[in-house]
């Protein structure tokens, strides 16, 4: 019986080993021959201590899928169980290899081991049953788009549901023929293992011929099983298994989701005037111009869905699911990479067919391309998916690397955005207006607000980054005009630009025109370091992350800050005191380059909590999982001609709230959500008073005392 189990075992292992290696090896192969991306590397090197972190709060604490509680525990406690049980593979090992009755010291024979095994086995078998009710609940069959896992292989979950089944149900049967045979050594301390055993006793006589078929059978079966599931998790999404911790090893680590990623090309940052047409690569014309990082990301995908259900473009009826475009991006790989890793020589002998079937002349990007047009232009960059990823995927980088081939290389983008970056480019803001009205806010004031000239007032402590829209969009410049006055009553010193100032170049970069953010971000440092200056205050979002995540890759290093941290900071220290009560209901609007891409939450809703009377209420999606207004990833400068409106979705679920004022902190959130309440005005559906504000103008309305006017009339100035 021994040696028949013994072969029969080590037969099956070296089969399963041979197919998942062959598996693996292709794996590595695809993944390796994407293009270079070193700094990587580097930064696990520089930073062993954040990679020790992620892996203990990504990888083992499970942090973000936490975050859904019911099916974040449920993966929680399968996770562990995947890790733990592995000690009773160590045992079923031992016992194939020595025989039936061997034990390792200590490991097999001390009772708490054997309750831990137990139990994280049952609370899987919990996990497996709250997955099961959610499949069916979600089901895409039921309620379509509303599902997470619309678009996701669901037969392939069902089946992995199926194998942890296996595996917990046969290491039950394994041991508990132990417990009958007279073989088990954990005795009653693994209470479960121990109950079957208990059902099984009468079966046979203990250590008879049966009885040790029988443990053998159920320690085969046991190990047949995990054979499997290792054969189906390396051809399936559940790669993610082992690729999950690499894949936060390789992540980004940025405070928030960061700067967008300057332009690669091999392996190091684009330069246009050294570029050579015919070997650099200019975003991502083809799937084999990622980088090995983005196939890591796509292989690493679950299929979750958590991004989906977060998305915005999703959300209102648009064709972008960032789980979908990873896994039609993985799909195309898997599909071309036979092509991908044959030689020149190889190639030339593929037939015409053979090209199609590998799909070596589909575009990444078209009508009939592997990603539509209409999936790439959707994407607001809110950074929902990247924020809700379990498994840390870039999704907003590999949209924006394809938005640049398709932009810089085939001139292929709406039209309107077209409009736009003319702007840019010959006047310096989105609006094309001349750079002599950057100034006109300041005439409205009654107090003087030094223009930088040659350089920064030794007096001046910031410089007030006004941006495009503080400066020549009517709502925002009320911002702008807020945050002055208030900088003003605290005597912080400041200072402007004026004309000199021109666009960060957010749009463009946003759009994938990385050319003319180059230019513009260029000529701004070139201005900013000549001016010496050191500290900035900016009221735009956009503006804010730029200046302070961007600038640095072209040699602009500088302290910035948010005008919401600012004035809190202000509050704080007594230097802004309000007194006159605003009885308002209001509800906030986390704008997404301030709180996803910089974590700011805490400082606008402080400053809000200081002024007396106001009463907040929280919309359902805030903070880390608020909705976006639709005006990032350049959309501001685009028509939404797809499903229901961005903007109108966040300002139906702002009205739920039933708010006398709705506010933000970034100016393009003002116009968007502005926008779209004016719309339900026109129609019957919110009440005429009400109106969106920046922060900085309820914190001065009540220093001032300004809430003593009627809030029509206030909203009509």
């Amino acid at each position: 019986m021994y040696w028949l189990t013994l072969i029969i075992g080590l037969a099956g292992i070296a089969v399963a080993v041979a197919l998942a290696a062959r598996r693996v090896l292709f794996l590595y192969k695809l993944i390796k021959s994407g293009q270079p991306d070193p700094d990587r590397v580097l930064r696990v090197k520089r930073d062993p201590k954040g990679d020790i972190e992620g892996q203990l709060k990504e990888v083992l604490g499970q942090r973000k899928l936490l975050k859904w509680t019911v099916p974040g525990m449920a993966h929680f406690f399968v996770m562990w169980a995947f890790l733990l049980l592995a000690s009773v593979y160590g045992e079923a090992g031992v016992q194939l290899l020595f025989g039936l009755e061997a034990h390792i010291p200590f490991l097999q024979t001390w009772g708490p081991i054997g309750f831990v095994q137990d139990t994280i086995a049952l609370l899987c078998l919990g996990g497996l049953i709250v997955f099961t009710v959610i499949r069916i609940q979600q089901s895409p069959k039921r309620i379509d788009r509303k599902s997470r896992f619309k678009g996701s292989h669901t037969g392939g979950a069902w089946l992995i549901l199926f194998m942890i089944f296996n595996v917990i149900w046969t290491m039950f049967a394994f041991r508990g023929a132990e417990v009958a045979n007279g073989n088990f050594s954990y005795g009653k301390a693994a209470y479960a293992s121990y109950g079957v055993g208990k059902l099984m006793e009468g079966i046979g006589e203990p250590e008879s011929t049966l009885m040790n078929g029988l443990e053998s059978f159920f320690l085969l079966a046991h190990i047949g099983v995990a054979l499997v599931f290792l054969i189906i998790v390396v051809n399936s999404k559940h790669l993610h298994i082992f690729l999950a911790p690499l894949n936060v090893m390789f992540k980004r680590r940025p405070d928030g989701l960061g700067a967008a990623q300057p332009m690669m090309s091999n392996g190091k940052v684009l330069d246009f005037e050294e570029a050579d047409p015919d070997t650099d690569v200019f975003g991502r014309g083809k799937i084999e111009d990622f980088t090995w990082k983005g196939f890591l990301d796509m292989a690493t995908c679950t299929e979750c869905g958590r991004c989906q259900s977060q998305c915005p473009a999703w959300n209102t009826g648009k064709p972008l699911s960032p789980k979908m475009v990873i896994l039609e991006l993985r799909d195309h790989a898997f599909a071309k990479a036979p092509y991908i890793l044959a030689s020149e020589e190889q190639r030339e002998k593929f037939t015409d067919e053979q090209k199609a079937a590998m799909q070596v002349d589909k575009p990444l990007v078209g009508e009939d391309g592997v990603i539509h047009p209409d999936v790439l232009w959707s994407c607001t960059n809110c950074g929902a998916c990247v924020e809700q990823c379990p498994v840390d995927i870039e999704h907003i980088d590999h949209i924006l690397d394809m938005r640049r081939f398709q932009v810089m290389i085939e001139s292929s983008f709406p039209s309107e955005a077209g409009v736009m970056l003319k702007n840019l480019e010959n006047k310096g803001n989105p609006w094309g207006m001349s750079e002599m009205k950057r100034l006109e806010w300041i005439e409205e004031l009654d107090f003087e607000v030094p223009v930088v000239e040659d350089s920064m007032p030794e007096d001046a402590e910031y410089l007030f980054w006004v941006g495009c829209a503080g400066a020549l969009e009517d709502r925002a410049k009320k911002t702008t005009k807020a945050v002055a006055e208030l900088l003003h009553i605290a005597g912080v010193k400041f200072a402007v630009l004026g004309p000199m100032e021109a666009c960060t170049g957010d749009p463009a970069r946003r759009l994938g025109m990385e050319f003319i953010f180059q230019m513009l971000g260029q000529q701004n440092v070139e201005t900013l370091n000549e001016a010496g200056v050191k500290k900035i205050v900016a009221t735009c979002p956009h503006c804010f992350n730029t200046l302070a995540n961007e600038y640095p890759q072209i040699g602009g290093n500088y302290e910035v800050i948010h005008h919401t941290q600012l004035l809190a900071k202000l509050v704080e220290e007594g230097k802004l005191t309000p007194v006159t009560p605003i009885e308002e209901k209001i509800t906030y609007h986390d704008p997404c380059f301030l709180g996803r891409h910089n974590k700011v939450y805490k400082q606008p809703r402080d400053i809000m909590a200081t002024v007396p009377g106001v009463k907040t209420q929280e919309m359902h999606r805030h903070k880390d999982r608020g909705f976006c207004c639709g005006a990032g990833g350049a959309r501001m400068w685009m028509e939404e001609r797809i499903g229901k409106r961005i903007n109108t979705e966040r300002v139906d679920e702002a009205l739920g709230t039933d708010p006398d004022t709705v506010s933000t902190a970034c100016p393009f959130c003002l116009v968007m959500l502005g926008d779209a309440i004016n719309e339900k005005k026109n129609a019957g559906q919110a009440k005429e008073s009400l109106e969106v504000v920046d922060v900085s103008q309820l914190l001065i309305r009540s220093i001032k005392g300004e809430d003593a006017a009627p809030k029509e009339t206030v909203a009509a100035e």
